[in-house]
């Protein structure tokens, strides 16, 4: 798929979803309420996460009072999410080295953030992108599976080659909502693993529409 048909297939998309809403652990702009809220998706679905992140912050606001907090204590916030107990240690761990080492402020470098333990490449890009207004693109199963159906990169392609194949081809402008609008679009109909070829809008730009017969 060449530029131009990339970011054709992407303003057909930006009209179907033109006002998805951000869930409210990426929500808000702060960059360490995002990097809390992008460590206790991992591995649970959004209205989970959301809750989760609420109780959290309603009972410890503060990085620093995350911090301080006990690990039971955190791990009573959280239990919505999947493997409360390991990311309650983790959110506190990555609350005192920020605390210690970065004077309270999340790092707004990717390698810093990711040598922040439990921190992996698609935690440092949403944190980098709605916590920074980086133009970046973190790559979750959505984003994945719909970059290699479309022939953006190959079946085998790892995180970094999905990430810099969707760099390469997208407009400045588009970079910072291609991880909601492919949420979005993989939710309805581009799913895994069955796919609504059916009704798809963008079927006719598809490599994995086209190798079945489309």
């Amino acid at each position: 798929m060449d530029r131009e048909t990339f970011n054709h297939v992407m303003e057909i998309l930006v009209s179907r979803y033109p006002d998805e809403v951000k869930p409210a652990h990426v929500a808000g702009g702060d960059p360490f309420k995002i990097l809390i809220g992008a460590m206790l998706s991992h591995r649970t679905r959004d209205e989970k996460t959301d809750a989760a992140f609420q109780k959290l912050f309603t009972k410890l606001p503060t990085i620093q009072s995350i911090a301080h907090a006990k690990i039971g204590e955190i791990q009573r916030l959280i239990r919505d999410v999947g493997f409360y107990r390991q990311k309650a240690r983790r959110l506190r761990d990555v609350s005192r080295i920020i605390l210690r080492e970065y004077g309270g402020r999340v790092p707004s470098d990717r390698n810093e953030l990711m040598r922040l333990p439990g921190v992996g490449p698609k935690t440092a890009d949403i944190v980098l992108t709605h916590g920074f207004g980086m133009a970046e693109v973190a790559v979750d199963t959505h984003v994945e599976t719909v970059a290699k159906r479309l022939g953006l990169a190959g079946d085998k392609a790892s995180y970094e080659e999905v990430k810099r194949a969707i760099h390469n081809l997208a407009n400045e402008r588009h970079l910072p909502i291609i991880n909601r609008l492919f949420i979005a679009f993989g939710r309805e109909i581009c799913r895994r693993p069955r796919p609504r070829c059916h009704m798809c809008p963008v079927r006719s730009y598809c490599r994995y529409f086209q190798l079945l017969g489309g």
